[in-house]
């Protein structure tokens, strides 16, 4: 691993590591992660010729752990504060609450990112009723997702976690999760986790008729966060200005799909800005 690097905001100081030489890749994980979160993606991408910036969020990794405020738009005020730092624009990469900071950032500062990747991203207010509860996979990460998050329980998020990582797990999977847990047990981390779980993606629906650089969303097919996968994916696009969003879903990917399937994210995360530059 690099050599962690430390930029301090107004609220805490933030950690991150930088790979590979070339145009930026910002890199933002899920809540109750770490950068750890991406190590398959970036050796792919250093290798397709990008500097990588791998962040720890506020509260998680080795970033400080107290912070005022763990909505999204806080997050991208984070991570537009790491890409100034190392020199935008920046292609920026978010998964699940960091898909949300990812929007709100690109319409903050456009000049700043030339285009988004959202990995599963909670992006949009949402609305569960109680014939959602009947889909056995909702069901199974919900209440585990919010057991954990009401009770503060790391062995609840654990069980998220395997719903979340249907079927393929990764190599290192008994370490991952060994990790995750360690980290979840510092002192504050799991209040980063309850913050952000407990934070509305409201603030970043709001802004997705802002952004003006291209979005690729990725979903799962099988992600245990939604009943329809492909719906929510397709109505963050719906959100966007018309032509600047694509879909893609991976088949039997649930909530993580960079982990799950690092090669194919990566394949598409690859097509996609080589087709943006074509048409940029």
């Amino acid at each position: 691993m690099n050599e962690t690097r430390h930029l301090t905001v107004d609220g805490g100081s933030l950690a991150y590591e930088v790979t590979g030489s070339g145009p930026l890749i910002v890199l933002a994980h899920g809540m109750g992660d770490s950068r750890h979160a991406y190590r398959a993606v970036i050796p792919r991408l250093v290798e397709a010729g990008y500097r990588v910036a791998a962040v720890d969020l506020r509260g998680c990794g080795e970033s400080s752990a107290d912070w005022p405020d763990w909505s999204r738009t806080a997050l991208a005020g984070d991570l537009l504060a790491v890409i100034r730092q190392l020199g935008g624009p920046a292609v920026l990469v978010g998964h699940s609450i960091s898909g949300g900071a990812a929007t709100i950032a690109a319409a903050q500062e456009p000049t700043l990112i030339s285009a988004v990747v959202e990995l599963a991203p909670f992006t949009r207010k949402q609305t569960t009723s109680l014939g959602d509860l009947r889909v056995k996979r909702f069901r199974r990460g919900m209440t585990r997702l919010l057991g954990a998050a009401v009770l503060g329980s790391v062995p609840l998020w654990r069980a998220y976690l395997d719903v979340a990582y249907p079927g393929v797990k990764p190599a290192d999977w008994t370490e991952r999760l060994a990790r995750v847990e360690a980290g979840l047990r510092e002192p504050g981390r799991m209040k980063a986790l309850r913050g952000m779980g407990f934070s509305a993606p409201a603030d970043a629906g709001a802004r997705l008729g802002d952004v003006r650089c291209p979005v690729l969303v990725v979903m799962g097919t099988d992600d245990p966060d939604w009943t329809d996968p492909r719906a929510e994916g397709a109505a963050i696009l719906d959100g966007l200005p018309a032509g600047l969003g694509r879909l893609e879903m991976i088949d039997g990917a649930g909530h993580y799909p960079h982990d799950q399937f690092p090669d194919q994210v990566v394949s598409l995360m690859l097509a996609f800005l080589r087709a943006e530059a074509v048409r940029g």
